[in-house]
């Protein structure tokens, strides 16, 4: 279903050149092995409920030997005696009673479930990985975007530097600075070079070829707040609705039914029990003279009881494991919960302190961008020196590489408050790259 709706709004989109978040999401779905084998373990573990059904349908059984036997006597081996036989033998078992397998089959019914839970986290797990591996590529193209533009404005100032000592209007020292800054910045852009590097690696992992211009986020954009705005109302969603909570809840389920089948080992079954079959007995009967012996024809119908009375203390030692298997999950669970409101906490937190960060850093970027201009004037008429230039650049594009991670820092952790709260859906991915344009 979800596929089919990703392929809709995809066929409603205009055609761009650069790749956007739904569009390597598409790919995501198609080709990322992790989901891919998560969706084969469910297929997997949904065969366990015709698997424990069986045990409640009958069942038929065929057997056919044939033999000869050679008796000869020890001394001289020529006294012998040869008889062969031909039996064949058809068998239906239908169980009537037997507690055991209806609690195996609702057991595999809440199995079933649980994988349904865990393909249903992998695939929250790709939305995640998906739009955390876009940002990264994101980010880093911003960085370097940054860092050659400090690149532009160091090797102005050097310049200017240059060009006032050879006048003799400033020292050597100011070269000197604006020669290291430019060798930090060459420095710095290696490494955001390679950061960018590993990033593209890791989107072409999960999509399986190399990523092409992707669509970016706008620097005017403005991120939605979470909605509800209200901590309170996430937590009690992520409280029950958490997929580790939900996991953790089918768990506990899956081992009472375990307990319900280890005492049901004490007790009895009753199945009907129908066998029919001939049998032929050449050694019996044959004298020699005659060509066989007599064939008969056997049917038998009739119920049988089984009750199980000593098994060396087996299935109580059973019902004790499982009993003590129980008390822990009950507490994994309980755990899960606490986890599923600590991150929805976390999440919350992020969203809205990283919305307040994003209006305070423009706010800064404003003011580091005066101080710059206000610097670069006082130098021109001598009331600054280069440090306070190259300090102003320095601390501008310091404030853009900031803002721009944590725009995408907080477009993640919305995507993660709506994970830890059980509500992440494709529908989200939909809306993020309606924020995103192809070029800046």
């Amino acid at each position: 279903m979800r596929f089919g709706l990703t392929l809709a709004l995809i066929g409603g989109v205009a055609p761009v050149c650069a790749q956007d978040l739904l569009q390597i999401w598409q790919m995501a779905l198609q080709r990322d092995p992790i989901y891919a084998a998560s969706r084969a373990g469910r297929n997997a573990d949904q065969e366990k409920i015709p698997q424990a059904r069986a045990q409640l349908l009958p069942y038929i059984s065929a057997d056919a030997v044939a033999e000869v036997e050679d008796t000869r006597r020890l001394r001289g081996l020529n006294d012998n005696n040869s008889n062969r036989r031909a039996l064949w033998a058809l068998t239906l078992v239908q169980p009537i009673v037997n507690i055991g397998a209806w609690g195996a089959l609702e057991r595999a019914g809440y199995i079933a479930k649980s994988a349904d839970v865990v393909q249903e986290a992998a695939y929250q797990d790709l939305v995640l990985r998906v739009a955390q591996a876009y940002f990264d590529v994101l980010a880093a193209q911003d960085t370097i975007r940054a860092l050659q533009a400090e690149k532009s404005a160091i090797q102005t100032q050097l310049r200017a530097a240059q060009q006032g000592f050879e006048l003799g209007s400033i020292t050597i020292a100011d070269t000197y600075e604006a020669q290291a800054r430019l060798d930090l910045i060459n420095a710095g852009e290696l490494r955001a070079q390679n950061v960018l590097q590993v990033s593209q690696d890791l989107l072409a992992k999960i999509i399986n070829e190399r990523p092409s211009q992707l669509a970016e986020l706008a620097p005017d954009t403005v991120l939605p707040g979470p909605v509800p705005n209200r901590l309170s109302d996430w937590t009690t969603q992520s409280s029950y609705a958490n997929l580790a909570v939900a996991q953790a809840e089918l768990t506990a389920k899956i081992i009472e039914k375990q307990i319900d089948i280890a005492k049901s080992q004490h007790y009895p079954t009753v199945s009907l029990r129908a066998q029919t079959g001939s049998a032929s007995d050449n050694g019996l009967y044959n004298t020699g003279n005659g060509p066989s012996g007599p064939r008969s024809l056997d049917s038998t119908v009739g119920i049988q009881l089984s009750i199980p009375i000593f098994t060396g203390g087996e299935i109580s030692s059973v019902v004790r494991e499982e009993a003590s298997r129980l008390q822990q999950a009950r507490y994994q669970l309980e755990e899960a919960k606490r986890q599923a409101v600590q991150s929805t906490q976390q999440h919350y937190s992020g969203v809205t302190s990283g919305i307040a960060q994003i209006n305070a850093l423009q706010a800064a970027e404003k003011s580091s961008l005066a101080s710059l201009n206000a610097n670069q004037i006082g130098y021109e008429v001598g009331v600054r020196i280069s440090i306070d230039v190259l300090n102003a650049q320095q601390q501008l594009y310091e404030t853009q590489r900031n803002l721009s991670r944590t725009r995408y820092d907080t477009l993640m952790s919305s995507l993660k408050l709506k994970a830890s709260s059980g509500i992440l859906t494709d529908q989200d991915i939909v809306a993020i790259n309606q924020l995103l344009t192809e070029k800046r």
